[in-house]
């Protein structure tokens, strides 16, 4: 736990076809943390669209961003892109160097994949895409939060899929300042949730739902399965034979 006298810069990611709940659903938690600044960055200063057209306008640009504590990576769609992008990247190096947590949800991974800090990592992401940690020489952990550390000061907070964000953030904020702190936080949102249906998943959604996610899901997958394998070729990491995802 840092010391509750010592303010903390908190910085998102953002980013055009971002899934919003992998932004929205931390802030809720890191926006309540006490004695610490929450701001989210984007490339430029123009409102962006998340994946089903939400729009969400930054507090300031990459550039503006001060050295961060805390950096918060999403994913999304709209992440492909992203793992092309020089600029990106290298912002991602640059924070992920000096802070102290990092924290990334869904295909947020693969964003930290792609900057080459995975490497020797154990690290979960979305179910869809978990088979290609791999690629980035991580380990895969088939668990909804992962967390992986650098000794006792410094710690990497891997989410599952989408809502799973919400469980990293909430032990993020444990992390940062203490299991009461959060467990204020979650009575706070009234965090307690009852899902009508057991779906949440592939091990417990039945097994046509499955197949039908997967299917029109097929097309990303392969992009993103693609682009795995071109940046693992340039991290220097041997290819691992292809596997469907699970």
């Amino acid at each position: 736990m840092i010391p509750p006298d010592t303010h903390l810069q908190i910085g998102s990611l953002l980013f055009e076809g971002l899934d919003q709940i992998d932004l929205t659903g931390p802030f809720e938690i890191l926006a309540r943390i006490p004695n610490s600044t929450y701001r989210i960055y984007a490339a430029t200063p123009d409102p962006v669209r998340d994946v089903r057209g939400l729009r969400i306008l930054p507090d300031a640009t990459l550039a503006e961003a001060p050295r961060l504590d805390v950096l918060h990576v999403p994913g999304g769609q709209g992440q492909e892109a992203l793992m092309r992008d020089p600029a990106v990247l290298g912002w991602i190096r640059q924070q992920a160097a000096g802070a102290t947590h990092i924290l990334s949800v869904c295909t947020g991974a693969l964003i930290l994949g792609a900057a080459g800090l995975l490497v020797g990592r154990r690290a979960t992401t979305y179910w869809n895409a978990v088979h290609l940690l791999p690629f980035f020489g991580a380990e895969p952990v088939d668990a909804r939060v992962v967390i992986d550390r650098d000794g006792e000061e410094r710690s990497w907070v891997f989410a599952a899929g989408v809502t799973a964000g919400i469980d990293g953030a909430l032990q993020l904020a444990a992390e940062l300042r203490g299991e009461e702190a959060a467990r204020g936080i979650q009575l706070g949102m009234q965090y307690a949730p009852e899902p009508p249906f057991d779906s949440g998943t592939p091990r417990t959604a039945p097994p046509a739902i499955v197949e039908a996610t997967r299917a029109r899901a097929a097309d990303l997958t392969a992009r993103r399965e693609a682009t795995a394998r071109a940046i693992a070729a340039e991290l220097g990491i041997r290819t691992p034979e292809p596997v469907p995802a699970r």
